[in-house]
């Protein structure tokens, strides 16, 4: 196990461990969350898929460990909402050399919702577009070409445009097990020994 590796699979350039490729300090990623583009360089990640991600704002994305992120999925961070305050939609304060407003102020063309959270083990399905201010809960499944508008809670799986609850992907107690121990944050030795568990489900033998 090496979390520093760029490529993560011997020949598949599509692949990559997602932090290694981040230099972004607005950026956090966890070890071993992946990307996957079957279309594009995923080296390129926090350029093609991590859009309106302005320093002004002062906002983030944080991904935390064990996340599988299939090709094209999207992070909109604050400037991608227009101001809805505002009587028109345009975006005058952008545009302050034009106009002669206030440059201090530009900030005010948009709506400032946060960051972007993402848990631990969570897949985010092809093309599924995530919106600012939206928490991820720890082992969600987002489904392909969903666009989350509101937080979604660990270990459910939602779908759809706007994205809804399909159903949870555990019962209550199991899902409570999970956040409990935290496997994710388990030493990679102890990990190793229980991947098999993890893969059958088998519960009992992770110490619950």
């Amino acid at each position: 196990m090496n979390p520093n590796l760029i490529y993560p699979r011997a020949g598949d350039r599509e692949t990559v461990y997602l932090k290694n490729v981040i230099n972004d300090a607005a950026i956090t990623v966890g070890d071993y969350t992946i990307y996957n583009d079957c279309l594009h360089d995923p080296r390129e990640f926090q350029h093609r898929n991590v859009l309106y991600h302005y320093y002004v704002n002062h906002d983030r994305l944080t991904i935390g460990k064990f996340c599988s992120i299939a090709c094209g999925a999207k992070f909109l961070l604050t400037s991608a909402n227009h101001a809805l305050g505002s009587l028109s939609s345009y975006t005058f304060p952008i545009f302050y050399d034009e106009w002669g407003l206030d440059p201090a102020r530009v900030t005010d063309a948009w709506d400032n919702k946060g960051g972007i959270v993402i848990g631990n083990d969570v897949w985010i399905g092809f093309e599924a577009v995530i919106l600012s201010g939206v928490t991820i809960g720890d082992g969600a499944i987002i489904g392909a070409r969903s666009v989350v508008t509101r937080d979604v809670p660990p270990y459910a799986i939602v779908g759809g445009a706007p994205a809804r609850l399909i159903r949870p992907r555990f019962p209550e107690e199991t899902v409570e097990a999970l956040l409990r121990i935290r496997w994710w944050d388990w030493p990679e030795e102890k990990l190793r020994r229980h991947i098999d568990d993890i893969q059958s489900g088998n519960l009992a033998s992770l110490g619950v």
